[in-house]
C-alpha cells in the first residue's frame, strides 16, 4: 500500500534534514520527499501535523528471551514493544537457550522474527560454543544464516588466548566482535557500584577497574589483530577515556551505552529497589557526566536500550538476589529525548545515536530516510506526557527504573517496510 505522510517535522541525521516535509511511501521503499512522484496515488494517509517523522529506531541490545526464556517474554510480546517504541531494527544477544551458537538456530529466530512482520532482527552469533569461553563457533556459517556479529553477552571469556585466536579470526574475514569489558573474577557476585551505596547498604561491589581492566585487554587485541571491535553497554569515566585515547591512536573501535546509565547512578537505588539491579551496574555522578561528555564528543558511538525483561518472581527478590536487567525498548525514545532536552544539543544529533550510528554497525541500509531506502519510519508526537506504568508497557517485562516516571514524547506510527505495524 503507498502511504502519504504530510505535514510533518521531518528529521532524517544522515541526509542532514530537519524540516516540515511530506514523506511518500510506495513498494516497501521510500519513493520520493517533499514532492509526490509522478502517478502516485495514496492508500493511505498519515497526517502528522504536529509530529516528526523520522527513520525507524535502531537498537543494539535487545533480549527478546526466545529461545529458552519465554516465561520471561515471548518474540510476540518484545517485538510489539519495540514498534509501539519506534524501534524498527533491533540486534539480540546471543545469550538465549541454548546459545545462538549454531545455523539452525538462528535461522530459526530470524523466520520466527519475520513471521511476524514487526521489527527487523539481527542476531549477534555466539562466539565461542555454548558461551563456555572453549571453542570457536563456525563464524562463517553463522554469518550465512544471519549473524551480523559475534559476542559473549554477558557470559566471562576469561581465556586471553582463545580471546586472540577470535579476534584473529574475526580480522581475517571481516567479522565484527562485540563484547562487554567486565573482568569476572573482579566481578564475582557482586551486584552494585563498588561506592558509597553499595557500603552503605552493605551489597557486593563490583569496582569500576573491574570494566577498564577487560577493557584494556579487548583493546589491546584489536590493536593487535586489526579486529572490528564494538565495546557493549560501557558504564566508567575510566572506561570512556580508554575508548577515546584508542579511537586517537587508530584503533577499529565503537561503544555504546545503556539509556539507563545516560540518566541514572547509584543513587537511585535508594533503599534496596531491585528495578535498578542492571548490567553493568549503575555507577556514580561522575561516571554519569562522562558518558554524557562521551556520547557528546563522538567517543560513545550510540545509546541502546539494554532491554532485558525478567519476571516478577526474579525481581520480587532481595536486590543481591534478584535478577539484573530491566525493560527498555519502549522507553529509548523519550529518553533519548529528555537526554536532548536536558543536554540543549539539536534533535537530530540526539536522534542519530539511535538510527544512523548503530545502523552503520548492523546494517547501512536501515536508519535513514533516502528516496529508494526500506521504509522503516517511525512518527512520534514530541510534547505527549505519559507515565510509565505496567499497564502502559507492551513488553511482557515490566520492570524499569523509570516505573512512576512522566515521559515526554510518544510513538504514533511505526512503519516497517513501508507497512503500518503499529498506530497509537
Amino acid at each position: 500500500m503507498n502511504i502519504h505522510i504530510k505535514g510533518g517535522r521531518l528529521i532524517d541525521p544522515k541526509n542532514g534534514i530537519d524540516a516540515q516535509q511530506d514523506v511518500f511511501i510506495a513498494d516497501r521503499r521510500i519513493a520520493a520527499i517533499g514532492k509526490a512522484p509522478e502517478g502516485f496515488v495514496a492508500g493511505q494517509v498519515i497526517d502528522a501535523g504536529g509530529l516528526i517523522v523520522m527513520p525507524g529506531l535502531v537498537d543494539l541490545a535487545a533480549r527478546l528471551r526466545e529461545p529458552g526464556y519465554e516465561y520471561k517474554a515471548t518474540l510476540e510480546s518484545e517485538m510489539a514493544a519495540a514498534v509501539a517504541g519506534g524501534v524498527t531494527s533491533l540486534s539480540c544477544p546471543p545469550d538465549t537457550d541454548p546459545p545462538l551458537d549454531e545455523p539452525g538456530l538462528v535461522e530459526m529466530l530470524k523466520h520466527r522474527a519475520r513471521s511476524l512482520n514487526l521489527s527487523r532482527v539481527f542476531p549477534v552469533g555466539a562466539l565461542t560454543v555454548g558461551l563456555k569461553g572453549e571453542q570457536l563457533t563456525e563464524m562463517a556459517e553463522l554469518t550465512d544464516a544471519g549473524c551480523k556479529a559475534f559476542g559473549h553477552a554477558d557470559a566471562p571469556l576469561t581465556d586471553t588466548r582463545v580471546l586472540l585466536r577470535a579476534m584473529q579470526y574475526a580480522a581475517t574475514f571481516g567479522f565484527s566482535v562485540w563484547l562487554r569489558p567486565q573482568d569476572s573474577f573482579l566481578a564475582r557476585n557482586g551486584v552494585a557500584h563498588d561506592g558509597e551505596v553499595a557500603t552503605r547498604l552493605g551489597l557486593p561491589a563490583i569496582p569500576a577497574v573491574a570494566e577498564t581492566i577487560a577493557l584494556a585487554t579487548m583493546l589491546q587485541l584489536a590493536h593487535e589483530t586489526g579486529a572490528r571491535l564494538h565495546v557493549c553497554r560501557i558504564s566508567s569515566a575510566a572506561g570512556v577515556e580508554m575508548v577515546r585515547a584508542a579511537k586517537r591512536e587508530g584503533v577499529n573501535v565503537t561503544c555504546d551505552v545503556s539509556m539507563n546509565h545516560v540518566h541514572l547512578t547509584e543513587m537511585d537505588i535508594g533503599f534496596f529497589d531491585a528495578n535498578c539491579h542492571l548490567a553493568p551496574p549503575l555507577r556514580n555522578q561522575r561516571d554519569r557526566a562522562a558518558l554524557r561528555a562521551g556520547l557528546l564528543d563522538g567517543t560513545i558511538d550510540a545509546i541502546c536500550s539494554n532491554h532485558s525483561p525478567v519476571d516478577d518472581d526474579a525481581k520480587q527478590l532481595p536486590f543481591a538476589e534478584a535478577e539484573a536487567g530491566a525493560t527498555g525498548l519502549e522507553l529509548l525514545l523519550p529518553l533519548v529525548l529528555k537526554w536532548a532536552g536536558q543536554e540543549r544539543i539539536p534533535l537530530a544529533a540526539a536522534l542519530a545515536r539511535v538510527t544512523t550510528n548503530p545502523a552503520g554497525l548492523l546494517n547501512p541500509k536501515v536508519g535513514h530516510l533516502s528516496v529508494g531506502a526500506h521504509a522503516d519510519v517511525c512518527v512520534f508526537d514530541p510534547d505527549a506526557a505519559w507515565k510509565v506504568e505496567p499497564a502502559a508497557l507492551k513488553s511482557q517485562g515490566k520492570n524499569t527504573p523509570f516505573l512512576g516516571y512522566e515521559m515526554q514524547g510518544r510513538v504514533r506510527h511505526t512503519i516497517v517496510e513501508g507497512k503500518l505495524v503499529y498506530q497509537g
